[in-house]
This record gives structure tokens, sequence and C-alpha cells, in this order.
């Protein structure tokens, strides 16, 4: 297999490196205090297209697919991650669901301004009761004669209240379980609408994430996507990118926090010497390395089986479980290798430390990636 990229992917991630380094990057701080990506930066992004990265040009995107828009992620979460979890909120799960169940019609409504950054996206799931079991859900979408009424209650939605346009799942046939979920576009200015404060976290604290109310929203039968009931395939596929996404993110800030600690290493002094000539810490590098390295391998490879057109859940799920471990440990390491100083709010480390934690959490807990991935197994009788 052919891992090398053409002229084109390199200089798109030549122009998101530079972006990131020398816009993002001086802010990475001042977004971690106040809690929030400034619309400059999110205006930014649009201007250079990586709002719209991964699709056809036919929608106002530029047609870099999955690899591309990978490599935008992976310089942006060298940078800051919560700039990187906005652009992910918005097109790997927001816009994408759009675009992989959406009707022609929707598709060339919604698109080109969700493309061009006009309007920011969101992808609704989770629920109070309903996170992992995704079954559980209920918000409620009642048919009436030209519309379906939406009541219900989601959490922990990245970019919610920000965002504009929003695919949202909810229960359209009760006693049919996940053959009863249906999926709809939902825009915040709809009448009964509403987005709660957004939520203090650990870490990723400039991406905005609230909980999202509806009472009595009624949504135009136009914009139910794909059929109904077909809603958890739906998710289920939409989730399958949005895995990928988090796996370019983790590599990443893998890789930054591995250029931070050879840079320590080989400037602090102790014993003598730097600690780079010290046994221990250079066998802290080789494993932060050898996670790299594999992370590095497995992203852009099932972002090749992603964009050939075939089916990729079971890599998207191993890239989710893999990279969100192994970036746990490489800063980790990280944080041992700046010693007292990796522990302090004044060095970027200890932000990336916190906002590492989430990516084995959210698009889908590692026990889940656990369970897919058995399944994907089991019933493909070979590896």
């Amino acid at each position: 297999m052919d891992f090398s990229f053409s002229e084109e992917q390199r200089m798109l991630q030549d122009t998101a490196r530079k972006f990131a380094q020398n816009e993002v990057k001086p802010l990475a701080a001042q977004i971690d205090l106040e809690c929030d990506v400034p619309e400059s930066i999110i205006r930014q992004m649009a201007d250079l297209g990586f709002m719209g990265i991964v699709f056809p040009e036919e929608y106002g995107g530029f047609g870099f697919g999955e690899i591309g828009y990978c490599l935008v992620q992976e310089e942006l979460s060298r940078a800051c991650a919560s700039t990187s979890i906005v652009l992910g909120g918005h097109e790997s799960i927001g816009v994408m669901a759009i675009y992989l169940a959406g009707t022609e019609e929707q598709r060339q409504k919604f698109l080109p301004e969700l493309c061009a950054g006009e309007k920011l996206a969101a992808f609704a799931l989770t629920e109070p009761g309903a996170g992992s079991d995704a079954a559980a859900m209920r918000t409620t979408a009642t048919e009436e004669d030209d519309c379906f009424v939406l009541n219900g209650q989601k959490t922990f939605i990245t970019n919610g209240g920000v965002a504009e346009v929003y695919s949202i799942f909810a229960r359209t046939d009760e006693g049919k379980g996940t053959r009863g979920i249906s999926t709809f576009i939902v825009e915040k200015s709809m009448p009964g609408f509403r987005a709660g404060p957004p939520e203090k976290k650990m870490g990723i604290r400039g991406s905005h994430t609230t909980d999202i109310f509806m009472e009595n929203v009624r949504v135009p039968k136009e914009n139910l996507m794909g059929t109904r009931g077909a809603g958890f395939k739906v998710a289920m596929h939409t989730l399958d990118y949005g895995r990928l996404s988090i796996g370019a993110q983790c590599l990443g800030a893998a890789k930054e926090a591995l250029d931070m600690s050879i840079t320590h290493a080989n400037t602090r002094e102790q014993f003598g010497g730097p600690i780079a000539r010290l046994q221990a810490i250079q066998f802290m590098l080789a494993e932060m390395a050898t996670d790299v390295y594999a992370m590095e391998s497995m992203v852009y490879r099932a972002a090749a089986k992603c964009d050939s057109g075939e089916r990729f859940t079971r890599e998207a799920s191993i890239v989710k479980l893999f990279c969100s471990e192994a970036l746990g440990r490489v800063v980790d390491k990280a944080v041992q290798i700046h010693g007292g100083m990796g522990y302090m709010s004044e060095y970027p480390i200890e932000r990336f430390y916190r906002d590492a934690r989430i990516n084995r959490i959210f698009e889908g807990t590692n026990e889940i990636q656990r369970l897919v991935i058995a399944r994907e197994v089991l019933t493909s009788q070979k590896y």
C-alpha cells in the first residue's frame, strides 16, 4: 500500500500547518482560559476551505476526501484541541450526516452554506438517559399533516448553541427499538428550539458543549433525512467518520507532545547534563515514538480505505480505540518527562494532558469500540 501523499495533499498539509502554528497556536492558552474559540479563527478556517474540505466540489466542498481532512485535523490538533473539535463536530458528524443520508434536495439546500462555513453544524444523538445505549432515546418526533413535531432533550452536544444546523435523532415509532429512530435536519431558528449554557469541562474547554431542548419544534417533512426508521443506521455510519476524525486529532496531539518532550529532554539539565542522556528518559521517548508511528500508520490506512469507497467500520473503531489510548500513554509520559513543569498550567503540556482524556469517551466509548471490533471480527469469520 502506498502511504505517500500527493503534491496537492502536501500543499494542503502545509497550508494547515502554517495556519495552525501562526494563527491558532498563539491563542491556544487563551482559548482554554476563556472557554471559547474566537469567531475570527472559525472565519479563517472557512476562508481556507477547511469547513468543507472533505466534501465534493458540487456541494461547495474542496473534494480532498478523508485523507485531506485528516491532514488538516492533525495539524490543528498540534496547536489546539478545542479548535480541532469545533471543526470535527461540524464537518465529520454534523455535515457528514446530511451528506450521507440527505436527499439531493437537502444536500443542495444545506451543504453549500455549511461547506463555506457560513453556518456551523452539530450532531445531536446523545441524551441524558441514552449515551452508549442509543436505542433508549426519549426524544420523539410526532407526525402531523405537514411536519414532524419534536420534543425532547439532547446532551453533551459539540457546537451546541453556536451551530445553526443540527442533525437530530428522534423516535418516530415506539416499540421498534433502533428501527423506530429517524433523523431530521433542525435549524436553530425554529420556534421551540433552544440550547442550554456551555458545560464546564476538564479539557477541550474552548469547544462549546451544551444540552439541546426541543419543545414542540415543528420540522418540515422535507427535513426528514433518508427514510423513516433509518436513523440508527445513519448515526452509526456517520460515527465511523467521527471516529476516524478522532484518530487524526489524537495523532496530531501525540506528535506535538513528543516534540515538546524531545526539546525538553535536550535542554533540561540534571546530574551534570541534559536528561536526554538518561536511559529512563530515552525509553519513554522510544515508547512515545512507537505509539505515534502506529497511530499515523493506521489513521491514513483507514482514511485511504474510506476514500476508496470501501466499508471501514472495523477500521474506524480500531483507529478510535488505539489512538485515543495511545495518546493517553504519550501525554502521560510527556508530563513525566517534563517533571514538575509538566504539571503547571503555564506550560502547554498540562493542557494537552487534560484535553486528551475525552477521546476515550466521546464518539462511542472505548468499551463500545471493543464491542464493535469484536462483532466485526466474529461476523467476518476471518481477519
